[in-house]
This record gives structure tokens, sequence and C-alpha cells, in this order.
């Protein structure tokens, strides 16, 4: 393996993920394999909190490890690969995002990674009637409000982070935020009075 710049001595797998990309620009496929092997669950548990059904998902996946693979170079090393993977993946879930507005698809919360109750329950049967007029809400946010929602709700990441996987400032993650949770409270009083 080779040699990379920047102290990754204190984490291994920082030092691994450091090696195997310098490999990946290297030319070596079975390292940039390795990454993708390494990252796999992540990338779609990222992934199915935007996508709608098996094909989306598997489609976004790709499209965020094909961006992965062209911006390897981009990679700096001055934070962990993860962190650099998760602000690709999340950069990919917007563009997808707006994507799928302009062409007035929906985005359903169903595809997220959580199982839903036994259905036979009434309480089963509430939780997933909200999960449905949520989804339509989430559905009808513009792209930005839903990615932040998202991030901050949904994935339950910290401001920092959150600020870091989208380049903005930490206060402008809490304004965002603050304003889209506004704009899903407006979307669901207006869908209970119809």
């Amino acid at each position: 393996m080779s040699e990379t710049s920047g102290d990754t001595s204190a984490d291994p797998s920082a030092a691994e993920d450091a090696s195997l990309v310098a490999d990946s620009l290297r030319g070596y496929d079975a390292a940039f394999a390795e990454l993708v092997r390494k990252y796999k669950s992540r990338v779609f548990a990222t992934a199915s909190r935007y996508a709608r059904d098996e094909h989306q998902l598997q489609d976004l996946a790709q499209e965020i490890f094909l961006r992965l693979h062209k911006n390897l170079g981009k990679f700096r090393g001055d934070a962990p690969f993860s962190h650099w993977l998760a602000r690709v993946a999340a950069s990919t879930c917007l563009d997808f995002l707006r994507k799928e507005r302009r062409n007035r698809e929906t985005t359903a919360l169903e595809s997220l990674a959580f199982e839903l109750p036994d259905p036979t329950t009434a309480a089963a049967f509430q939780h997933s009637q909200a999960c449905e007029i949520l989804g339509r809400a989430m559905a009808s946010l513009p792209p930005e409000d839903h990615w932040i929602l998202t991030l901050c709700e949904l994935e339950e990441r910290p401001v920092r982070e959150v600020a870091q996987i989208t380049g903005w400032s930490e206060s402008n993650v809490k304004v965002r935020a603050f304003r889209a949770r506004q704009n899903l409270r407006k979307i669901l009083v207006s869908q209970n009075e119809a």
C-alpha cells in the first residue's frame, strides 16, 4: 500500500482509506473497489432517504459512487474520508431532489430505512397514515428544505457535521433548518385543512 500526506497514525481506518484513495488515483481499480465495498452500506443508507423505490435507490447509489470516483482527486485528506464521502453523497442527493422536483415526481418517506410495525394493528395503521402524510408534505418542500430536514431531523446529524456536508456556516444551517421546519409545518396545516 502507499504512503499519503497528513497524520493518519491515530486512526488506522483513516490511514487505510488514505492509502486506498492514493492507490485508486494511481489507477488501481481494486483499491477503489475496496472503498466501494467498505462504504457501500453507508452510501445506500444515505440514498434510501431520498429515493422512492429500489430502482431509484440503485441509480442514486451508483451516481454517488460515480461522482466519488470522478472527484477522488479533490480529496485533500485534511478530514476523514468518510466525512468527504458524506458530503459527496449529500450533494448528489440534493441534485437528485432538484431533478425530481423538475420532473414533478414526488419523493415518499416510505423509502426511509426503518421498519413499519405490523399493519394489522390500529396503531400501525395510524403510523403508516402519518408517514404517508409526512411523505407528501416533504415532497412538496423545495429541494434544499427537504435536504436540510433529512440531514438534521431524519439522519439526526449534528449541526457542525451538516455544516461540513453542505458547506454552509453553522448559523446558516440552523436558520435554514428552522425555516424548513416552518415550511413543513405550513404544508401540514394546509393539508389538514383541505
